[in-house]
């Protein structure tokens, strides 16, 4: 594996798009929601209406493709492929972390999507740490530079411990949170890398200012995983870490469950989101839309555009079947839907007080 930023985001697309870096015994337990079957729904699956709206703009469906990459060609190519397509289909789009264009600014156009994704919700990102060691003005020329309409401070303790050159001191983030929300003319989204946003962290998100999240549950990608996979033959101690932690995080369904109980204006249920019905039960416990990241990657990636839009389209099949199957004609009443919380989840849910009946 690479060293130096440039490799290391290399290494992690190389390895998020054709390696086996997924959780290996920990799910979303988004499957652990049912919605309840409606045999007269008296709708026409053609009114269903999948429109939500996401930071003053609206999306023809409740999807994002989620945060992944840049800093080097190819994943400029990639970003670029992924923004087309979420302009052509109506979704938002997410950038991987801009840590990169601080450390090197040759690589910034890697990043730049806009003149392909000109009425897309660009989300923009830059780690805890980084914003909390830089000015709002650095911040803001990140987001400026993107065109963004929000940006996202993500939180990845975990992955960062396991990285061989990672961080280890992440003290002040949640100040730089806060001073973001009151100084950045931009919504500030405070996003997790997998590991997920327990009731904990979300009551401390809420005490910052912090008004919307992407909770980016255990379940899916495993970016423990991803460092561990880097460390083999370079850090057998990070490696041994890592194998430890490969599996470690609060789940997505139940993270969601717990930024809903929150309150926050903004949920986006990111983490092993790969099907519709997923999107559909992240929706069911309170999600605003959801964040789909590796499959698009992979399905990219083995069948070029063609592939990738085939995902999606299935994607938007089955939660337009589903909201029709439980009489939601649109997002908003699927959020409301009757829903059951079963297995895994329930326990969860019951022993953390976030059990909730309608």
């Amino acid at each position: 594996m690479a060293t130096g930023i440039e490799g290391r985001k290399g290494d992690h697309l190389t390895l998020c798009a054709t390696g086996d870096v997924g959780f290996r015994g920990q799910g979303t337990l988004l499957d652990g929601v049912r919605l309840v079957h409606d045999a007269l729904p008296e709708l026409s699956l053609d009114e269903i209406d999948l429109r939500a709206r996401l930071f003053g703009k609206v999306l023809r469906a409740p999807i994002v493709i989620a945060a992944m990459t840049g800093g080097t060609d190819e994943a400029a190519r990639v970003n670029r492929e992924l923004a087309s397509i979420a302009e052509e289909r109506g979704y938002a789009f997410g950038l991987g972390s801009q840590r990169a264009m601080m450390k090197r600014p040759d690589c910034a156009p890697s990043y730049v999507v806009r003149d392909v994704a000109p009425t897309t919700v660009i989300l923009g990102n830059i780690g805890g740490v980084q914003a909390a060691r830089s000015s709002t003005d650095e911040i803001r020329a990140l987001a400026a530079h993107v065109g963004a309409d929000a940006m996202c401070v993500h939180l990845n303790p975990a992955m960062e411990i396991v990285q061989p050159e990672g961080d280890r001191d992440f003290r002040g983030v949640a100040d730089a949170l806060a001073r973001l929300n009151r100084e950045l003319d931009l919504p500030v989204v405070a996003k997790e890398t997998g590991c997920g946003i327990g009731p904990a962290a979300a009551r401390k998100l809420r005490a910052a200012g912090v008004r919307h999240v992407d909770v980016s549950g255990a379940g899916g990608t495993s970016w423990v995983g991803v460092e561990t996979k880097r460390a083999e033959g370079r850090d057998e101690r990070k490696r041994a870490l890592g194998e430890a932690f490969w599996d470690w995080g609060v789940p997505t369904a139940v993270s969601t469950a717990a930024c809903a109980r929150e309150g926050f204006s903004t949920i986006i249920a990111t983490g092993g989101v790969a099907r519709g019905l997923d999107v559909a039960h992240a929706i069911a416990l309170g999600a605003t839309v959801s964040g789909v990241a590796r499959p698009v990657l992979k399905a990219l990636n083995e069948g070029g555009r063609a592939g990738a839009t085939r995902l999606l389209e299935a994607m938007e099949d089955e939660l337009r079947t589903a909201m029709l199957l439980c009489g939601a004609r649109d997002v908003e009443a699927l959020r409301r839907a009757p829903r059951i919380v079963v297995g895994e989840l329930g326990v969860w849910l019951r022993e953390l007080g976030l059990q909730t009946s309608r």
